[in-house]
């Protein structure tokens, strides 16, 4: 099982790998800059060396990175889109150097209201960037808690980006499925669970979920509000973690939490601590589902 949380990179990424091993995670999330700003970094010889020798050093098997939260592929904005497609490929740089497995991003925001244009430009811009930065870092497609014109909250707008995409570099395009995102779009994991899961197959197709974000919800049934909530604590509960984290078909896809984290560093670990250790109480009380 290939677990853990969203961890910090205060101080360079090289610091990310010690904390992944003070919560004992086989799994990480980084940032590898300030998601809420323009500015470009660059993860330097030295850092990366040092991040990758600390991800073999602490046992972490797998890790990726989430994109700037500022990124809008399916912009209509033609400045908007040319600044967000220079950001990604500056992410997927990144990833590529610090020898990470994928790159989550949001689908983005069709901000004229045009889905299907939102949809194929973002497609044709992740394409594109696949093109640029040559490698083997996969590009995976968040699923988002629909609101507003916000793109990815219906499993069959995901498959259609997907499908969008020149097969000489679909390969390394796929799904990270959240849980309080799902929830909160109208998917519904706590009554539903194989009906969900079962939707997930006939569109986007469970080979292509490469990630799940674990969350609890701390809004209703399909508020539309990306909310997250503590595991167990939310209007999610337990049952759909159980499930999840006992279903044989996603075994081998790794799961971190993006929960709350509290306001300082020992709150941090603390509370990833009691979320994994909850997660890691479902695989013993519960049977693996066929």
């Amino acid at each position: 099982m290939l677990l853990g949380a969203h961890v910090s990179t205060a101080g360079g990424c090289r610091n990310a790998p010690p904390r992944a091993a003070a919560i004992g995670a086989s799994a990480i999330q980084v940032f590898t800059k300030q998601p809420n700003r323009w500015a470009e970094v660059e993860v330097v010889d030295d850092e990366c060396s040092a991040f990758r020798s600390g991800i073999q050093e602490h046992g972490v098997v797998f890790a990726n990175a989430h994109d700037s939260y500022l990124i809008n592929l399916a912009t209509a904005d033609p400045i908007l889109r040319e600044r967000s497609y220079a950001a990604f490929v500056g992410e997927l740089r990144r990833a590529d150097r610090l020898g990470l497995h994928a790159l989550v991003t949001h689908p983005g925001n069709a901000t004229d209201g045009d889905l299907p244009r939102g949809l194929a430009q973002n497609a044709e811009l992740i394409e594109r960037a696949l093109e640029e930065v040559r490698g083997t870092v996969a590009v995976l497609l968040e699923t988002t808690a629909g609101s507003g014109k916000v793109i990815g909250s219906r499993f069959d707008e995901l498959a259609e980006m997907i499908a969008r995409i020149n097969p000489a570099t679909r390969d390394r395009v796929g799904v990270c499925v959240d849980t309080c995102h799902v929830y909160a779009a109208g998917y519904d994991l706590r009554g539903d669970y194989d009906g969900v899961v079962n939707q997930l197959a006939d569109t986007v197709g469970l080979h292509k979920v490469g990630l799940f974000h674990l969350n609890d919800s701390a809004t209703p049934f399909a508020s539309r509000k990306d909310r997250h909530a503590a595991i167990g604590e939310g209007s999610l509960g337990d049952e759909p973690f159980r499930r999840l984290m006992t279903d044989t078909r996603f075994a081998h896809v790794p799961k971190v939490l993006e929960t709350p984290k509290g306001d300082d560093s020992k709150d941090m670990v603390s509370l990833d601590l009691m979320n994994l250790a909850r997660l890691r109480s479902y695989l013993r009380d519960g049977e693996p589902a066929p």
